[in-house]
């Protein structure tokens, strides 16, 4: 009933809310989309990585920009959950999300998910891990 309690009465903290959205969205981007794309292999990275190559023409790096892509989508969303170059992580899982919108765009679907998941990466960006994180933890930006 503590536990409970101390919840309440944190509602007005920002920092419980962004270690939440953390986790949550982290957490579904590694299991829903990321774990997959990294064990895929140099197949499944060509295809992902297609999606970028068809709009700037270099297909050679079709494997680069697939595996670039798995790992934003699964080691840097994890580091995202831990709070870890909160920031660079975000950036770089933005990217991707960002290539995912215009490909769906350009299929004719709607990348509600990516849109999603950008949006998610626009607001870590703009308001950084919070105190609940590791970069707050070897950084030391918060007094306690």
């Amino acid at each position: 009933m503590k536990s409970v309690k101390r919840i309440l009465e944190n509602y007005n903290d920002p920092d419980i809310g962004l270690v939440l959205m953390r986790i949550i969205f982290g957490t579904f981007m590694f299991f829903n989309h990321g774990y997959s794309k990294l064990i895929g292999g140099i197949s499944r990275w060509e295809r992902l990585g297609s999606a970028l190559t068809d709009f700037i023409g270099l297909s050679f790096l079709q494997t680069f920009f697939g595996l670039m892509a798995a790992l934003s989508e699964s080691v840097f969303s994890l580091f995202i959950v831990l709070g870890l170059l909160t920031r660079l992580s975000s950036s770089l899982l933005f990217m991707t999300m960002f290539i995912a919108s215009a490909h769906h765009l350009v299929d004719n679907e709607l990348p509600e998910m990516a849109i999603l998941y950008a949006s998610f990466c626009v607001l870590l960006l703009v308001s950084g891990p919070g105190k609940y994180s590791l970069d707050n933890f070897f950084l030391k930006k918060y007094d306690d």
